[in-house]
């Protein structure tokens, strides 16, 4: 049985175990993204059947899960800084490197709509900090306490150790990334997150970093990742995924060359996880996992599962 990202049932759904190696018998439109996410790619995928954007779709997607409560992983709810402080990070883009981002970010439960702004509204690519939240006040986003009481609770609750040790497959879900193609066959992503839990005052990952937790092209693909941004960030990992796409690969094949990157260059691989989805300009979809227990979600016209993804380790 398939479970959203509230850990709710979904009824009348079945988990795929292996990846498809041919999407020829799907049609345009489609929207994949990392994890269990089905609501927001239901919410996506009506977005796209009512024939509008696949930047609109990606947003309104990720926008579910950053407004979920029980989601600690993203926007409202997701855990704090070892301070306290949720801080939160974002990027979008779309099929012409048109691109915008916002990066610790507070007090702001929709990041994703920010950085959409700073792509629309701005000569831009990235805001950071007081500046991101300033910026997102004059566009008129409300400020709001985004620690909930079940993350504050869990955060002083770690402040009795202060033991920071990242585990792999936290929760079965973390950063949000979420693709999409249009029913003109155009392409759009974004990704969306509150970082690791009880990071260090000010840190950053790779979803806010164009090329590293997201990159699209319309004339080749999208990609994005999710786990340790750190490794992510030393290999570009979204973009070289694309890259590799362009010479040739399969999204899977790249996905999985991104990962052997990780393998080859980032000390410690063993101890992290990180996993690439992409998906390429005839709709083709892939994915893969440095470890075991990485899904991802599709919803196209053949309806909604969940998908187990290859691995190296």
């Amino acid at each position: 049985m398939i479970f959203s990202s509230a850990g709710a049932p979904l009824s009348g759904q079945t988990f795929a175990d292996k990846h498809p190696k041919s999407n020829e018998d799907q049609k345009l439109p489609l929207v994949v993204s990392t994890w269990r996410n089905t609501a927001a790619n239901e919410a996506a995928w009506e977005v796209l059947n009512n024939g509008r954007t696949a930047l609109d779709a990606v947003e309104t997607g990720t926008r579910v899960v950053e407004a979920d409560p029980n989601d600690s992983s993203v926007g409202y709810g997701g855990r704090p800084d070892r301070e306290g402080h949720v801080t939160l990070d974002a990027c979008i883009m779309d099929h012409d490197l048109n691109c915008g981002s916002v990066a610790f970010l507070e007090d702001i439960k929709h990041p994703i709509s920010v950085a959409r702004k700073v792509m629309e509204e701005t000569p831009h690519v990235m805001l950071a900090g007081e500046g991101a939240r300033q910026f997102a006040v004059q566009q008129g986003f409300e400020k709001e306490d985004l620690l909930t009481e079940k993350s504050e609770k869990a955060w002083k609750d770690w402040l009795k150790e202060s033991k920071y040790a990242p585990e792999i497959n936290i929760e079965d879900h973390d950063t949000i990334g979420m693709l999409a193609i249009d029913k003109n066959g155009r392409l759009g992503g974004a990704c969306t997150t509150s970082g690791l839990a009880y990071k260090m005052r000010g840190r950053v990952g790779d979803s806010p970093i164009i090329g590293a937790g997201l990159y699209v092209d319309g004339e080749v693909g999208a990609a994005t990742a999710t786990g340790m941004g750190e490794a992510i960030i030393r290999v570009a990992g979204a973009h070289l995924v694309v890259e590799l796409m362009r010479n040739g690969m399969s999204p899977e094949g790249a996905c999985k060359e991104a990962v052997q990157r990780v393998i080859k260059k980032v000390p410690g691989y063993k101890n992290l996880q990180t996993g690439f989805i992409a998906i390429n300009n005839k709709g083709e979809v892939g994915a893969y996992a440095l470890q075991k227990g990485f899904v991802y979600a599709i919803h196209d016209p053949n309806g909604p599962r969940v998908i187990g993804s290859p691995h190296a380790i």
